[in-house]
């Protein structure tokens, strides 16, 4: 396991990897960062491929700082297409997304900017899914400008304790939390909230409508967040899409079921 980073439009990019031979599989987070996909990255390495889990500017422990026009699902899909090419992978590539980062890698494939191999979805932001409320407080300037970083990581820690569900310990929730201490990382993560708009996965049902590329969607049964309905109605209404329920598994279903999660993952990327 490795924690590497690449330049991108002059600021640093950073990801967790594992250093192999096998094909890329791009791992996009949403509203926490790449730690989501810790759990699942060794299993992913065993099966023969290149977990990639990048965080997005400004967030986790990536450089630069996000804007409302940045934040925005099609501007951090450009941003994944530009992390991309300074990977130097090309070809078609292997894409997962969380959350909002389910947003952007909906965006890269229905828009082509990036050639999809394959999509997975976990606990995605589907429809008129999101925002949430606790996302959508966000969007209204006078709150962001009045909200505390103590305010502001108190918030963080019930969303957190609340999203990793049953494995919600003290350490792991402060894991998550760590990045948020930084001011620059706290506003890119308002700047996210306040630019999530259900219009840019709605608008691109007709296009998924159209796609033959094959799709995954895992979901944990108890999400709270991002219903299991939503992820049933994706699968009945968007072709060439197969639903793996978890049970007993909330928002991050990469903590809850590292087996079966990575299990899935694995068999769809290398099918």
């Amino acid at each position: 396991m490795l924690r590497t980073a690449v330049q991108v439009g002059g600021e640093s990019a950073s990801y967790l990897t594992v250093e192999r031979d096998g094909p890329v599989v791009l791992l996009l987070h949403g509203t926490y960062w790449s730690r989501v996909w810790l759990p699942v990255l060794g299993r992913l390495a065993q099966a023969g491929l290149r977990p990639v889990a990048v965080d997005l500017p400004g967030l986790g422990r990536s450089g630069g700082e996000l804007t409302l026009e940045t934040a925005a699902v099609p501007a951090l899909a450009e941003w994944v297409a530009r992390f991309t090419a300074a990977l130097k992978v090309s070809g078609p590539v292997a894409v997962a997304g969380h959350d909002i980062g389910g947003g952007v890698a909906q965006h890269l494939l229905a828009r082509g900017r990036l050639e999809v191999s394959r999509l997975a979805l976990l606990d995605s932001v589907t429809y008129d899914s999101w925002p949430v409320p606790s996302v959508a407080r966000f969007r209204d300037p006078e709150a962001v400008a009045a909200t505390t970083a103590d305010e502001f990581l108190a918030a963080r820690r019930r969303v957190v304790a609340a999203a990793l569900a049953g494995a919600a310990t003290e350490e792991r929730i402060t894991d998550y939390l760590a990045p948020w201490s930084a001011a620059r990382v706290r506003r890119s993560r308002m700047a996210m909230a306040g630019a999530a708009d259900s219009r840019y996965t709605r608008d691109l049902v007709p296009a998924l409508q159209r796609s033959a590329t094959p799709k995954l969607l895992v979901w944990g049964e108890d999400d709270g967040f991002q219903k299991v309905e939503y992820a049933e109605r994706f699968a009945s209404e968007i072709p060439q899409t197969t639903l793996v329920r978890v049970p007993r598994a909330g928002h991050i279903p990469m903590e809850n079921a590292p087996g079966r999660v990575a299990r899935a993952l694995a068999d769809f990327f290398t099918a």
